[in-house]
């Protein structure tokens, strides 16, 4: 199969890194949940530009905001890559082959997820997140600037929201699968054992262990 994700275009010399299509790789009852976490990630990568613009906006009527405004940048260059990759396509393999690791993997990453977006949504001021403190502490300044920011503010409360929710979701899914930890056990011994790397090592190893052996004799 081609890889399809992300869509670019055919002149582009960089081309799509994964292949995601719902219809064909997801069963029909974890479709649903599973573009629900994909929007999920739309909205996460669209609040974090969107807390860029804000914090921008902040470090324009004040410039002492400096530290915020480039820790804004950072964490959209971060964490946007970074969701997609730690528990959006775990999920997605999960859904796809019913891995009970990559379960396990969701639930560990989305549960920092979520952390985070409580974090930001609080905004603390200087650790580059637009959100309710930093905002409110701007509504003595300017007004427009600290609209802005309620409003990403608000994005991240509705991201924290809405990661509760499909966290629950995907819990109650996952019972219905039969994943469990043993398999997720199993499936990460496997992963090692099957893994050429991992297998080359091990033989260089044995390899090495039986020359000093023979050696001592």
């Amino acid at each position: 199969r081609q890889n399809n994700w992300p869509p670019l275009p055919r002149r582009c010399p960089i081309k799509p890194c994964f292949y995601q299509d719902f219809s064909a790789d997801i069963p029909a009852d974890y479709q649903r949940i599973c573009k629900m976490l994909y929007y999920l990630w739309m909205l996460h990568s669209i609040t974090l530009l969107l807390n860029l613009l804000a914090c921008l906006a902040w470090f324009t009527v004040q410039t002492e905001r400096g530290v915020d405004f480039g820790l804004s940048i950072l964490w959209f260059i971060l964490f946007t890559p970074c969701a997609f990759l730690c528990w959006y396509r775990p999920i997605y393999k999960a859904f796809r082959q019913v891995l009970s690791f990559s379960f396990f993997v969701f639930f560990f990453i989305f549960f920092c997820q979520i952390a985070i977006y409580v974090i930001q949504a609080v905004g603390i001021p200087g650790w580059g997140d637009s959100g309710w403190i930093a905002a409110l502490s701007e509504l003595h300044g300017n007004l427009a600037v600290a609209v802005i920011m309620m409003v990403v503010a608000g994005f991240f409360t509705l991201c924290a929201v809405l990661s509760l929710f499909l966290l629950k979701q995907v819990h109650s899914l996952y019972r219905r699968t039969g994943a469990s930890f043993q398999r997720a056990q199993e499936e990460f011994s496997q992963g090692i054992l099957t893994n050429r790397g991992f297998q080359h090592a091990a033989a260089g190893a044995a390899s090495s262990a039986a020359q000093s052996a023979f050696r001592g004799n």
